[in-house]
Order: C-alpha cells, then structure tokens, then sequence
C-alpha cells in the first residue's frame, strides 16, 4: 500500500494519494487545484489514478478534482448525501472501492459521519481488503488531530450548530471511536485552519494518541459535548459562502500556463474605482513606503489567500500588484480558493516610490505614537482585527473587536468620518486592515507598527524601569 500525504501549509490543507503497489490503481483525497504533484507522484510509482475523493463540500478551498479528472480520466466520488451540481459518483455508508484484489490488494470503505456537514463521510484505508480493523482513516473535517470540525459551518441544510454537534458526536462515538487505538489518523486541515478551533500542528496521529489528547474525544455527555464544540466558535470567514456555492456548482479547470495581461498603473487605478479589487501583494513594509491609491495590501508571506478571499467581495475582478513572481505566486494561491478573476497585473514597482496623484503611503505608528493618539485624539477608533480568541488574552484599551476574516462585512460599524487606529499581532492584518478600510473611504487610517506583540512588549519594558 503506498499512503502519501500533501501538505499545505499556507492554507493548513492536506491531501492524500491511495494506491495498490500491485495493481497500480490509485485514488487523491481532497487534492487542491494545482495537481501537478500528484501526477508526478504517480508516475514515480508507476500509477493510473482512477478515481477522485471528497470527503464532504468544503468552505475554505476549491479542491482539484475537476482538474484532476481532466487530465487523468478519474472518476470523482463522495457521499450520495452530497449537494453537489457537477457529475460525481455517489458513495453509500459502508461502500467499498477496491484498488487491488479483493481480498489481498488495498481498499477504502466509505463511512458516513455526519457532523461537520450533513455529508460528511470518512475513507477507512485497509492495506489488504480482508483484514478485519482499517489501518488508517482519512477523516476530512470530522475528526482533526485535536480538535473536531466546527458544527456551524455553511452547508448544514438548514440545521442549527446544536443538531449538526449531536450528529458530529454520534458519528465520532459510533463510527470511528469504537476502532482500535493504533488506527492511524490523517486529517484534511491542520492548525490555523477556519475549519476548526485549535488544531494541532500534528498532521498525523492515532486514534489512540487522540482518545488521550483530543477534548472532544474524552468522555462526556452528548450535552456536554454540544456546549464543548459550539462554544468560542466565532464568524466564520465572510467568504466561506462563496466558496460553498462554487463547490456545489463545480467549477472550470484552472489553467496556470494563461498569461494575465500587464496593466499600466493608471489603468489599474481607473480599474479599482470602476469596481476592481487592487491587490498588492508585497510585504507591509515594502506596502507602507509606497503604493497605488486605493490598492488592498495582503502580503504572500502569511496566510495569503484566505485574507485575500476575505478582502474581496463576491464576483470581484482582480488587479494583482508586486514583482512578476509575486504575482504569478498570487495568482496560483488564489486559484485555490476558487477566485479566477484576476485579469490584470501591474509589476513596474519603480513607479510606486514615485510620488504621484497615483500612489500613496501609509499611516504607521510606533507604540508611542499610538499612545499619543490614544491619549490626546477623542474621536479616534482602535480597531483590533485579530481573532476573538487572541483579543479576549489581552487588547489595547477601547479596542473594538472586527477580525479581518470578517471586516469588509462589518465596517459598517466604524464612522468615516473619525480617525482609525488598527492593531492585530504583528502588523501583517492590520496593513490588510487600514488599505481596505482606506480603499473604502475612511480618509485617516493608520496601523499599529508590531502590533499588539510591540505593544506588550513596550509595556513590560516599561512596568520594569519602573
């Protein structure tokens, strides 16, 4: 049996090729859009990947079974449970796909645990067809190393997070916690995943280690469990909605070999006041000392594409900005989460340290700067655009609490007309933060340098000179 993981760091996404040695017959879990890796794989170990799985309609990303089953002739296979709109074979509770012979070759069976969606199913992986117990279980956003998938997610049907959490804990409790502890586990996210509240950094366990380790696995009441997993969930991402639509409908095949035409900068800013999205996609510093007026800034090094997704509005063209491998790099992370609308870049930088009608620079304040304003400057808004878990540890004071995932659906709650004080941790999401709230007509924005990390960091310096 050959059992192989993906890993994704910049979107915590795993996924997964499945193949007998012996028959060459191979499936992907979950694989993400750019599936290169896979085909390369496979063809490393002499593979035919026959068959595409997925493990329920996920929220955070656009998995790649289209492209996949483009260029491989695959089937794609889920739950028969499944909402979907596209062509899919549909998989019964208790299912069987042998990849080999059928009693000493390779098999996955199909396991409905509903919970995260009402669809929801695990891949339990027996390395021969007849062992009686599965040697892995590939358990999507049911089970993750520490955690469980969230209840509360889009595509519950219409339930409540109460009923989807007592569908979650039935499935744990009667299909997977009865199986032996040396059962391997191979989950669909890892921590800094949405998809759950505190995964761990693990992207592989056993359901031993996690019947020890995993709150939601320890014994408790179906009441109790409900309250466990429903509590501090917070929003989810405003543009898991979309992401949902568009892995119900199916999508078209992403094609990273297409040129994207280069755009001068004034049309790119004639582009962003005709509805556009400006993305510049350079890091904060490179951002603050210059930029086209109006651009968003999302830097690649952190968790890109998700804020990118959560900065845009649905059906938004896209205008990307940075140097020509930045932008082909931007291009690609947002093809993951289903956006396809970029139809411009911009890459002459030079021109952004030029000042002009079209570039700007950004407010930042040093930590006493920020105190300054703070004591001196009335009307003014601190914004926190951390998550709510990282804001109850600690925040500056008057704070007001509008994560980034969710700001672009809620600034509706900060006057225009005032000025803006922007912290997150370290200055990644609130350079995110101040260009979309600028972009949006809040004529005086400025963002805490270092964030709430500087500080803290100043405060302790400080309480010691003391």
């Amino acid at each position: 049996m050959i059992l192989q993981q993906f890993y994704l760091s910049c979107l915590s996404q795993a996924s997964y090729l499945i193949a007998d040695e012996e028959s060459g017959r191979a499936v992907v879990v979950d694989p993400r859009r750019d599936v290169d890796q896979y085909l390369v794989a496979a063809g490393e170990h002499g593979l035919r990947i026959v068959m595409v799985l997925l493990t329920h309609v996920h929220a955070d990303f656009v998995p790649g079974h289209t492209e996949l089953a483009e260029r491989t002739g695959a089937e794609i296979a889920m739950s028969e449970r499944a909402p979907v709109d596209f062509p899919m074979r549909g998989l019964s509770d208790g299912e069987v796909i042998n990849l080999g012979d059928p009693e000493t070759g390779v098999s996955i069976t199909a396991i409905a645990t509903p919970g995260h969606t009402p669809e929801s199913i695990t891949f339990a992986v027996r390395e021969h067809a007849a062992d009686a117990d599965p040697t892995a279980l590939l358990t999507g956003d049911t089970l993750f190393i520490g955690d469980v998938g969230r209840p509360d997610l889009l595509g519950a049907a219409g339930r409540t997070p109460e009923e989807m959490a007592r569908e979650l804990y039935r499935s744990l409790r009667e299909r997977i916690m009865p199986l032996p502890d040396g059962v391997k586990i191979y989950p669909a996210h890892g921590a800094g995943s949405a998809c759950g509240k505190a995964l761990s950094s693990a992207t592989v366990s056993t359901l031993g280690e996690q019947r020890a380790q995993n709150y939601a696995l320890a014994e408790m009441t179906e009441d109790a469990f409900v309250t466990a997993v429903t509590d501090g969930l917070g929003e989810p991402p405003a543009y898991f909605e979309q992401e949902v639509a568009v892995n119900r409908a199916g999508h078209s095949s992403f094609d990273e070999s297409a040129e994207i035409p280069k755009v001068s900068a004034d049309e790119a800013v004639r582009r962003q006041r005709a509805g556009s999205l400006l993305l510049d996609v350079r890091d904060d510093q490179m951002y603050a000392a210059g930029h086209l007026t109006c651009s968003v800034n999302v830097g690649l090094s952190g968790r890109f594409a998700e804020f990118a997704a959560a900065v845009r509005a649905p059906d938004q063209s896209v205008v990307l900005v940075g140097a020509p491998a930045e932008v082909a790099e931007a291009r690609l992370r947002l093809a993951r989460v289903g956006i396809d609308t970029v139809d411009g870049v911009f890459t002459d930088l030079h021109e952004l340290v030029t000042s002009s009608d079209l570039t700007s620079t950004q407010s930042r304040l040093t930590v006493s700067q920020a105190a300054d304003a703070m004591a001196g400057v009335d009307s003014l808004q601190i914004v926190d655009v951390r998550g709510p878990g990282e804001f109850a540890d600690g925040a500056l004071p008057g704070a007001v609490n509008l994560p980034l995932p969710r700001l672009r659906t809620s600034m509706d709650k900060l006057d225009k007309k005032r000025p803006v004080l922007v912290n997150c941790a370290g200055g990644y999401r609130s350079s995110a933060a101040a260009s979309l709230l600028r972009s949006a007509g809040f004529t005086d924005v400025s963002d805490l340098l270092g964030g709430w990390n500087a500080w803290q960091a100043d405060r302790h310096s400080t309480m010691e000179k003391a």
